[in-house]
């Protein structure tokens, strides 16, 4: 088994530590502040028992996941026979560089070092370091434990055989990697992800439709095929030729700007951050806010235990993958 350590006990550390732990890897959680640390493994036990609850995870197993998970405000012990470090601080640079830099120095030289960032540029994390051909992106989606992608960002200085043991390691531990080939701002799925906010910003901005208006558009429409039907598979569908001339007549008509949404920004400067004020472009309380985390942790559970069992099924059926 693999050695892993994971810098940071935030938002994504403890997610990510569980999907290796439940494989078997013995996990290092590393954060400077005990008030962090001392909540991971109770974090880490509601998610499994919620998993538990779809079929998703096995009750009896949970605490021997936790016996794996250890923590440590100690750097270097985190650091010591590590095969593999995740960093999932905070997403400033500055701070990205300065522990890279350190984990440089710590890590043994075999050690791979991985960066959690959504959207910075792998290369300018790993700027301080000497040893660049081990530094990769390893972007997790929230919450790690339950969306399957990771991305795998090489930067040209990376050895193709770290990319393929980082990749290798993820398939390993039922995550669902993709190869990332060029270090661009925000990688694939965020790129995308952002363009479409971008757009859909745009028009609240421009007065087309109220906010409230696009996240119905979006629900009701392409938003329900999105499992399925993928953009490229979508066009393939509709076909390119048609696909073509709407491009030709709409695209010029889509916003290009390179400046946040004059909307966001207005909400911003007021203070009006969503979730955490209890107002952004919507309206929120604590009743809303944890109606939507929850719903959104169902979906993702029962998605998942739908899809675990069709591929039972399809086991069952067709035993080694060729047609009964």
């Amino acid at each position: 088994m693999k050695s892993i350590a994971v810098i940071g006990a935030g938002m994504m550390g403890p997610g990510i530590a569980r999907v290796f732990a439940a494989h078997g890897h013995p996990v290092q959680i590393h954060n400077r502040t005990l008030e962090k640390l001392n909540g991971v493994k109770e974090r880490v036990r509601a998610n499994l028992s919620r998993m538990a609850d779809f079929a998703l995870a096995e009750r009896q197993e949970i605490p021997a996941i936790l016996e794996r998970i250890h923590l440590t405000p100690d750097l270097s012990e985190a650091c010591r026979g590590a095969t593999v470090v995740i960093e999932t601080i905070t997403e400033d640079l500055k701070m990205k560089q300065e522990l890279f830099a350190e984990l440089d120095r710590l890590c043994p030289p075999e050690t791979v070092l991985c960066s959690n960032t959504s959207v910075m540029s792998i290369t300018e994390i790993g700027a301080l370091t000497r040893r660049r051909e081990r530094i990769l992106g390893t972007h997790f989606y929230q919450p790690p434990f339950l969306v399957p992608l990771v991305e795998v960002v090489r930067t040209e200085a990376a050895a193709p055989e770290h990319m393929d043991a980082v990749f290798n390691l993820l398939q390993d531990v039922g995550k669902v990697p993709v190869r990332v080939q060029k270090d661009v701002p925000g990688f694939i799925a965020n790129r995308m992800q952002h363009a479409l906010w971008r757009e859909a910003f745009a028009l609240i901005d421009e007065g087309v439709c109220d906010a409230e208006t696009v996240d119905i558009a979006v629900r009701n429409s392409f938003g329900m095929r999105l499992p399925v039907l993928g953009p490229v598979t979508n066009a393939d569908l509709v076909g390119l030729d048609f696909t073509f001339a709407i491009h030709s007549y709409v695209l010029p008509h889509l916003n290009a700007s390179a400046s946040p949404s004059s909307t966001l920004r207005a909400h911003v400067e007021q203070g009006k951050l969503g979730f955490k004020t209890k107002s952004g472009f919507l309206d929120w309380t604590d009743e809303s806010t944890s109606a939507v985390r929850d719903g959104l942790t169902t979906y993702l559970l029962e998605f998942l235990s739908k899809k675990r069992a069709a591929q039972a099924e399809k086991k069952k059926t067709y035993g080694d993958g060729r047609e009964a």
